[in-house]
């Protein structure tokens, strides 16, 4: 099968202004923001009186730090009336999510636009089950976009990140968006499927949306090369065997989508129609740009 490319289609409160020369110029709802984007080895379209005008945000790296994982750590200089935090809302059929926003120090500010593609599939998958409150896993699972899709849709949701505080921010993005009852667990991700294997627990669904990097509650070590398998491996015994589906993302810019797919073709032999490929934003010049890969299926 090739690889396909997939880009929202719904969004009106983002857009992707223009990128070029490691930067991108992004619009969320009534603010533009300016931040480093590491893959983007081309030319901005734009001015560059353009690029200092138009941002109500721009994100500075400290200098002489590398980051391995793209997380660059910096501060914002913001222009007067800029806020700190802000919301935007993303609506699909009858999916109404609402987003609590930040300039965090590592330049991100709370949602991954490019998943909304991902969001809607799990809303479509979740309503269209044949099971009372379908069971949802959603693992890294950060400010929670995959967590209130699968929760508007009707399933019973098991938010796991190691962080305390995007646990917070997740149930702000849940109450906003009207919903609740969402299972909050701060865990390391392994640790924690290792337990739910052993207690023969079955999902009708799980996303998997690992960093390349990361650290557990307890300092516990995530490296993506050396331990996705494990993990992948873990969710092929926690997946129901029908009326299931799983999402994995990777954002190593090392891997091909290629990789994402062969996981699930190992770990998950009988599926027969696994779609992996680059999940993408077009901007207004026409360019796209790839901000991760994905594999899918629904069975």
């Amino acid at each position: 099968m090739s690889i396909q490319l997939l880009q929202p289609q719904h969004w009106i409160d983002y857009e992707l202004i223009d990128s070029g020369d490691y930067e991108k110029l992004e619009r969320f709802g009534r603010y533009t923001i300016r931040r480093p984007e590491p893959q983007v080895v081309w030319r901005k379209s734009l001015s560059e009186k353009e690029w200092d005008d138009r941002p109500d945000a721009i994100f500075r790296k400290e200098k002489d730090k590398v980051s391995q994982d793209g997380n660059d750590k910096g501060a914002w200089i913001r222009k007067k009336g800029m806020p700190g935090q802000w919301f935007i809302s993303y609506k699909y059929k009858d999916m109404n999510l609402k987003f609590r926003l930040g300039l965090t120090a590592f330049k991100h500010v709370g949602v991954f636009p490019e998943q909304a593609v991902n969001w809607n599939f799990i809303y479509d998958t979740v309503r269209d089950m044949k099971v009372e409150e379908p069971k949802v896993l959603n693992l890294f699972a950060y400010t929670g976009g995959a967590s209130i899709a699968a929760k508007s849709a009707g399933a019973d949701v098991t938010h796991v990140d190691s962080v305390r505080q995007v646990i917070a921010w997740s149930r702000e993005n849940m109450e906003a968006s009207g919903l609740n009852n969402i299972r909050w667990i701060v865990d390391d991700a392994l640790k924690f499927c290792r337990r739910e294997v052993k207690r023969e627990k079955k999902y009708n669904g799980i996303i998997l949306d690992p960093p390349a990097y990361g650290r557990g509650p307890d300092g516990e070590k995530w490296i993506l090369d050396e331990n996705i398998a494990e993990l992948t491996s873990l969710c092929s015994g926690l997946l129901e065997n029908k009326d299931s589906f799983l999402i994995l993302n990777l954002y190593s810019m090392g891997f091909s989508a290629l990789v994402a797919g062969n996981l699930i073709k190992d770990y998950f032999p009988d599926v027969k129609d696994c779609r992996f490929g680059e999940l993408i934003v077009p901007e207004q010049s026409g360019r796209n740009l790839p901000l991760s890969i994905y594999a899918r299926f629904k069975r």
